[in-house]
């Protein structure tokens, strides 16, 4: 489990409180960092539902948690009926979603995560199927391209980026990390930011695309208020500004809407420490939401 390093345990721990007793649906288990530290607060009969897109994840995870307590399921939460069948229960005390890429999918090339290694231009958190990243720029067109850019990497490059990507490719496919890493450095102008790559918007915006992630999120807020039983909170770590605006106005409807309430009223971030400990952690954003007691659905 070298590499993982979960990001502001502490906070999520104290934020969610978890009791003896309570179940928990870890909707992204990834190496299982949160779910450890909750397992052994809610025992000995807290359950755990661990869910992620990632087999490789899943049996790393199951090395680490006791099975007797434990129901692992690959799959994604943006079907969460479909989860719920496989459950074959509604509503929980605790729910978790950290939205990250986890550090052992970025540091492995052949995932195609990073540009810190060469390797096939992947990106899909599921593996086993899907249109891989190099197959997505290889039929997409200039104008959709520039706008996926533009909205989910917040790049204002992005028409000229799109375009150079077509040009490269009417030349050669572009299927590897650096090829693409490299074209895009050439084709941008040099940023006064010196700490952020010029392909780092692009990558952040074409993992988002091939991975559904932001459909996927709003499926799972527009189910938040019938996924917690009475008392149950909710926790959600996002990592840039398009998921934490989702997660923001969704729980301000919920609260506004009398049935919740806000355990955190603003983000909760990591502090220095854990920044220089884990730099990876310097953009997470935790919000925590509560279901009132006596509120039934």
């Amino acid at each position: 489990m070298a590499g993982h390093v979960p990001v502001l345990l502490e906070e999520v721990i104290q934020g969610m409180s978890p009791s003896p007793g309570e179940h928990l649906l870890d909707l992204t288990l990834g190496r299982a960092g949160h779910s450890v530290e909750i397992l052994r607060r809610t025992a000995p009969g807290g359950r755990l539902v661990g869910v992620d897109r990632d087999p490789v994840a899943l049996e790393e995870s199951a090395t680490r948690l006791p099975a007797e307590r434990v129901l692992l399921i690959q799959g994604d939460f943006g079907h969460l009926p479909r989860l719920r069948e496989q459950v074959g229960h509604d509503t929980w005390d605790l729910v978790l979603a950290d939205l990250g890429v986890s550090s052992p999918q970025i540091d492995d090339g052949e995932r195609g995560f990073s540009f810190r290694f060469d390797g096939p231009l992947d990106m899909r958190m599921d593996p086993t199927e899907g249109e891989t990243a190099a197959e997505y720029l290889a039929r997409i067109e200039e104008t959709e391209l520039a706008r996926i850019i533009h909205e989910y990497g917040e790049d204002r490059h992005s028409r000229r980026i799109a375009a150079a990507i077509i040009r490269e490719r009417k030349i050669q496919p572009i299927e590897t990390t650096l090829v693409l890493a490299r074209l895009i450095e050439a084709n941008t102008p040099k940023s006064s930011d010196h700490h952020l790559h010029p392909a780092t918007r692009t990558f952040q915006a074409l993992r988002i695309e091939i991975n559904r992630e932001l459909s996927a999120l709003q499926h799972l807020l527009d189910r938040t208020g019938s996924l917690l039983s009475p008392g149950g909170r909710i926790a959600i770590l996002s990592y840039h500004s398009l998921e934490d605006r989702k997660v923001k106005q969704s729980f301000k409807d919920l609260v506004r809407e009398g049935d919740h309430e806000l355990v955190t009223v603003k983000p909760v971030r990591p502090g220095e420490e854990e920044i220089s400990r884990n730099p990876r952690s310097r953009s997470a954003r935790l919000r925590i939401l509560r279901r009132k007691l006596g509120v039934e659905k």
